[in-house]
């Protein structure tokens, strides 16, 4: 008689309570970055200049410029990638947990990046072209097998590949016309009907372009993910230490020529200002990985205390809802700036717009803390659980 073997039970998401604290407090804080990165793009009106920043600007402006570009513009995606390839790798490893066959959780990559897909155009088509979730779904799609089975020196050959995309984006994005008066045309429409077309061929062209420069951070992740840097940072400490200081630092010095351009320091010949746009886009990739060391770190202080502050703790909730979090911050800036709604995005300067971005994000981590000590898992969160898992699995991760 042969004895029937039940499949192994998919065990759905990981629950609150055993989430590794790094990476949360990793997604948390990189939504502040996405935040600043993002919330310029929304001043239009005035002839830009440097990565879509404008060119006349006060002498706060100039500041403002100078620290996002080599502090946030071009280092809160690669981190968002990087931290993307991670959980995937965290997800794969749970299924591999008990028991699930690699073309299994394959598919179940797959299926959950689909969804991401058809999130993203959602989300650029009734808010924000230069939507994010969709490009990295896409990138799961394309690339699971690489993410899942891939050797490590395939990981690190794709990230070297993408890296190289990423200097010839940067070199390519510094021959933007001087003539534009926005980074995206669809911030200046009046018609709202009008503004979706023009957010959907944005989004595609965006997507399509970007992915060439980031899908590598995506493979990096997966590759840190297999060593358990953030899930067990204490035991890699001084790793964690020499790759935040060296990672930042390198994002610092690799931004700085850039930066001085848009902030009117440096009047760059032509062939400089492009090399200044490769360097600019290629450190981008340090200051990420720099990023993810110095939140691996910042979790091995607070373990060493034994307790999570209320900023801390905020922090993991916002990373634990990172989505529905990055969804509202377009809700918000939405709300105040492009021509289609109240249209402050051609009345304010940069300073504003930065001021703008912060007090979203804060507005929002309270927002996340508050739900996270409700007990309320975040909708997006929810939404892309039950698409990805079933109904079953979403009721079994949230208990």
């Amino acid at each position: 008689m042969v004895t029937a073997v039940n499949p192994p039970v998919d065990p759905g998401a990981t629950p609150v309570g055993a989430r590794a604290l790094a990476p949360d407090l990793a997604r948390g804080g990189m939504l502040l970055l996405i935040a600043l990165a993002n919330v310029h793009v929304y001043v239009y009106g005035q002839p830009t200049g440097v990565r879509g920043y404008p060119r006349d600007l006060t002498t706060v402006e100039r500041v403002v410029a100078a620290v996002q570009l080599v502090l946030v513009d071009g280092r809160a995606y690669p981190l968002f990638g990087l931290l993307f390839g991670y959980g995937i790798i965290q997800l794969a490893r749970r299924r591999s947990a008990v028991g699930m066959p690699a073309p299994t959780v394959k598919r179940l990559v797959r299926r959950r990046g689909w969804w991401m897909l058809a999130i993203g155009f959602v989300h650029a088509t009734l808010l924000w072209a230069g939507d994010i979730v969709g490009l990295y779904g896409l990138i799961a799609v394309l690339l699971v097998g690489l993410f899942v089975t891939g050797s490590d020196r395939a990981l690190l050959v794709t990230t070297g590949i993408s890296l190289l995309f990423a200097g010839l984006l940067g070199l390519v994005i510094e021959l933007t016309p001087p003539e534009q008066t926005a980074s995206l045309a669809s911030m200046t429409i009046v018609d709202p009907a009008g503004a979706v077309l023009t957010r959907v061929f944005e989004w595609l062209a965006l997507t399509l372009t970007f992915g060439l420069g980031v899908f590598g951070a995506v493979a990096l992740g997966a590759w840190a993910a297999r060593r358990t840097f953030l899930d067990e940072p204490q035991r890699h400490r001084r790793l964690l230490a020499r790759v935040a200081v060296i990672g930042l630092a390198t994002a610092v010095l690799g931004g700085l020529p850039l930066a001085l351009i848009a902030a009117d320091v440096w009047r760059a010949p032509f062939g400089l200002g492009l090399a200044a746009g490769f360097l600019h886009a290629v450190s981008g990739y340090a200051g990420g990985i720099g990023y993810a060391a110095l939140f691996g770190l910042l979790a091995v202080r607070l373990a060493g205390h034994g307790k999570v502050g209320p900023v801390t703790a905020a922090l993991q909730a916002c990373g634990q809802r990172s989505l529905s979090c990055y969804l509202a911050q377009s809700v918000a800036f939405v709300a105040l700036l492009p021509a289609w709604t109240f249209g402050l995005g051609e009345q304010i300067g940069l300073w504003q717009a930065a001021l703008i971005g912060l007090s979203a994000w804060a507005v929002i981590l309270v927002v996340a803390a508050v739900s996270a000590h409700a007990g309320y898992r975040g909708p997006a969160e929810t939404l892309l659980r039950r698409l990805t898992y079933g109904p079953r699995r979403t009721h079994t991760a949230a208990a």
